[in-house]
């Protein structure tokens, strides 16, 4: 087989039979690798000492004759370095970002990519120069970027964070439609979480609406987000805020446990058990089972308002539920019947408490002991202390307030000062009424020499008697005096 010399059969693009070969300065290769080498020089040159005249922008001099020199255009990406290269550098270097700016506006020619500008913002903001980020967002289209709802979630996440950038919102938000920026679900979430942060929750409440009127849909984690950033607020009436709940709620808001919770623990703090009731009682309509935290906080509404039928209803509701009552719920049930008077009841409770797996704490002893005093029942009151310290809870400075008023209340002044100097050896300090009652009935019972021990030791931990005490220490010592005055004259005058 003869085969056709290789010049008639040979493939006419291999360069060994082209006519005419291609430059290798034309090939992808040869611009890449100039791109390259240029972008190493540029690096170099950030790390040399510059010159001293500083508003030289001489590493854009470099960049522009580092790309000329490859014969090549400088790229965003060396843009972007050298724009990176200042704002991590030292401070006295930043006055030559408006030069790059400037040139890459007005001398390049390729649309600049929006994550320079995202970069160049989120710098702005972290270094409080909000102004210049409001600034460079509104210019982002004169660099041939369109810009999008990133750029703008960005800037309005930095406004809100200080209360007096939140002024300049809304210019922003109408410039950014002329900027054909259309609001998404995710710019309304960043306000709307901006605002609850620096407890804006009226604003918060008001963005939601807007969200809603444009066709997006309700968010719960939204909702849930307002509604525990409203449960924070101090200066909320409950009726501004069962007012928020009830319009969430109507526009198809399904509040959690944990909203319940928040919501519940807003009420009672300002005073609305009942309220805070008809909070647990939707929770249950909605097929959610509420958590022992809920019950708690619930059955503490109720003692405060004083309703103990329905305390004792609830108590048996949270056992029927199979819930697992805590030392918290406990405390706060022995709280109610304590106020009921019902002792020996909390009393029972006290003692069950560790069969059922939950031992008792030194706020569950404090309130009985509290409820004892209240009611002059000191007797049982030393019981109680005796059990508490038997089963190794040790007594705070409440307990020992309160088993001190009630010895003093009921003037066993001696037993007193015994439970006072143990008070004193664990560094526990009475009230001050409390003090000045001791001094009072120990001036009474004529144990002024104790009286006066007593009392400066008590003053030497910083305590200021009343008047009461001055007034009684010195006319029991005036007394005194007058009489070894006396004696002495009438010795004198023996001789």
């Amino acid at each position: 087989m003869v085969r056709n010399p290789l010049s008639k059969t040979a493939n006419k693009y291999l360069r060994k039979f082209r006519k005419w070969p291609h430059s290798p300065y034309k090939t992808s290769w040869h611009h890449n690798f100039g791109e390259q080498q240029a972008l190493q020089i540029l690096k170099q040159a950030t790390t040399q000492p510059q010159p001293q005249n500083n508003n030289d922008p001489f590493l854009l001099s470099t960049l522009i004759h580092s790309f000329k020199a490859y014969h090549t255009d400088p790229t965003p990406k060396a843009y972007f370095f050298l724009i990176k290269t200042f704002t991590k550098s030292n401070p006295s270097q930043l006055h030559q970002i408006p030069h790059i700016l400037n040139h890459l506006e007005h001398n390049e020619k390729f649309e600049t990519p929006e994550f320079v500008f995202l970069y160049l913002i989120r710098f702005y903001g972290v270094s409080d120069r909000v102004q210049d980020a409001v600034h460079l967002f509104f210019r982002i289209p004169r660099f041939r970027c369109t810009p999008t709802v990133c750029s703008l979630n960005l800037l309005l996440s930095l406004l809100c964070r200080k209360r007096e950038c939140l002024k300049m919102v809304p210019d922003v938000l109408l410039k950014s439609q002329q900027m054909k920026i259309r609001l998404e679900e995710s710019s309304f979430r960043v306000l709307i979480k901006a605002l609850c942060r620096i407890k804006r929750v009226g604003y918060a409440v008001k963005i939601m609406n807007c969200m809603i009127e444009d066709g997006y849909g309700l968010d719960d984690k939204i909702c849930s987000l307002i509604v525990s950033s409203l449960c924070e607020q101090n200066d909320l009436t409950s009726a501004e805020a069962l007012f928020v709940w009830g319009n969430m709620r109507k526009l198809g808001f399904c509040p959690g446990v944990m909203d319940c919770t928040n919501m519940i623990r807003f009420l009672v703090k300002d005073g609305k058990g009942k309220d805070a009731l008809e909070i647990l009682n939707q929770l249950k309509e909605d097929g959610i089972k509420p958590d022992i935290v809920c019950y708690t906080i619930v059955l503490s509404g109720i003692v405060k308002e004083g309703d103990y039928v329905k305390l004792d209803e609830l108590f048996d509701e949270i056992i029927v539920l199979g819930l697992i009552p805590d030392v918290y719920t406990y405390n706060v049930y022995i709280n109610g019947l304590c106020k009921q008077n019902n002792f020996d009841e909390a009393l029972k409770i006290a003692v069950s408490m560790e069969t059922l797996g939950c031992k008792p704490n030194v706020v569950t002893y404090n309130t009985l002991l509290g409820g004892l005093s209240l009611k002059g029942d000191l007797s049982k009151a030393k019981r109680v202390m005796k059990e508490m310290r038997l089963k190794s809870i040790e007594p705070n400075v409440h307990t020992y307030r309160i088993m001190l008023d009630g010895l003093v209340g009921n003037g066993e002044i001696e037993e007193a000062c015994v439970l006072l100097e143990e008070m004193l050896e664990k560094c526990f300090y009475p009230r001050s009424s409390t003090f000045d009652s001791i001094i009072l009935q120990m001036c009474q019972k004529g144990l002024i020499s104790d009286a006066v021990v007593l009392m400066n030791r008590i003053v030497d931990k910083g305590f200021v008697p009343g008047g009461k005490v001055w007034e009684a220490l010195i006319l029991n010592l005036r007394s005194k005096v007058a009489y070894s005055e006396t004696t002495f004259v009438g010795l004198l005058s023996t001789e």
